[in-house]
């Protein structure tokens, strides 16, 4: 007997299982999760052990339901599962007060419906979050995605099972005991390889923890991860929103967020500093969201 676990949804009425598929389908070099006939398959960890699950809408809209297919005949901490998937696919939000201030906001106006119950999907490994966004730096997206798919693959935990290849993000202890020799080869620049190997030090040595990260204001955590090596506003901002949480996070420098200023707007090119700080001026406790929901738009084909 398979375990099975109900996850809770807080608004499910704004919930859509189906919109967080699209987007987390966006890439053929994604390797840490697999969506195959409307569900959702990952490995994960459960009482300190990997475990393979699959999510799926449950019976009831305000559910969904995680069944553990490996190891099988095991039980494992319910907790740990619904806290995983909870905080990665933002389950405890409520998206009507957003949903509200996008009918207010000449870039966002209508944006809700067109992809109405998207919730912000997240990165519940902090190490994941932190270093995404230095192996994105300064590299077009699709090279970006061919590099952190062979990052998780030489240095992720393994399981293969029913002929599928299952990680787990590397863990920090196991990047700090590398060198840039060993990442060069990969592509990896020079500098990104230090950033990397920095950053996984910094944790594996506890110089950098989600506990320290969940003391911080959102101020004092975003000038905390300025301070270190490889991360900058954006960086720092990226991070703040796929794991923290934290609603102000806006990673203004961000060229995805510039494109789709301009297509939602019409404009004739990107908009300048000085336009972009008009038009996010009054996001606030929306930033997070309404640069999650432009990002999505830009999955849509006329925008591509």
């Amino acid at each position: 007997m398979r375990q099975k676990i109900k996850i809770p949804v807080n608004d499910s009425v704004n919930f859509s299982f189906e919109e967080c598929l699209h987007f987390l389908n966006r890439s053929d070099k994604e390797c840490l999760h697999y969506i195959t006939d409307g569900k959702l398959r990952r490995m994960l960890l459960a009482g300190g052990e990997p475990v393979i699950v699959e999510i799926a809408p449950g019976d009831m809209p305000a559910y969904l339901e995680a069944t553990v297919l490996a190891p099988s005949g095991e039980v494992f901490p319910e907790a740990d599962i619904i806290r995983f998937i909870t905080h990665w696919l933002h389950l405890d939000a409520s998206l009507q007060p957003f949903y509200d201030y996008t009918l207010t906001d000449p870039v966002l106006n209508g944006i809700a419906s067109e992809y109405h119950g998207l919730r912000l999907v997240g990165m519940p490994d902090l190490f994941e979050a932190l270093t995404w966004p230095i192996i994105g730096q300064q590299i077009n997206l699709s090279f970006a995605y061919t590099l952190r798919q062979r990052f998780i693959q030489h240095f992720g935990f393994h399981i293969s099972t029913d002929g599928t290849d299952y990680y787990l993000y590397p863990q920090p202890e196991v990047i700090a005991a590398l060198t840039t020799e060993q990442l060069t080869p990969m592509q990896f620049s020079r500098s990104k390889a230090l950033y990397l190997i920095e950053m996984a030090k910094a944790m594996a040595e506890g110089r950098m923890s989600a506990e320290l990260l969940a003391a911080l204001s959102y101020e004092e955590a975003r000038a905390k991860l300025v301070s270190m090596k490889g991360i900058g506003n954006w960086s720092a901002n990226y991070a703040l929103m796929k794991y923290s949480r934290f609603p102000q996070a806006l990673p203004l420098e961000d060229v995805g967020l510039h494109n789709a200023i301009r297509y939602r707007l019409g404009l004739p090119a990107k908009p300048d500093p000085a336009a972009l700080q008009e038009y996010t001026k009054s996001w606030k406790e929306h930033a997070a969201y309404a640069t999650f929901y432009l990002w999505r738009s830009l999955l849509s084909p006329t925008n591509n």
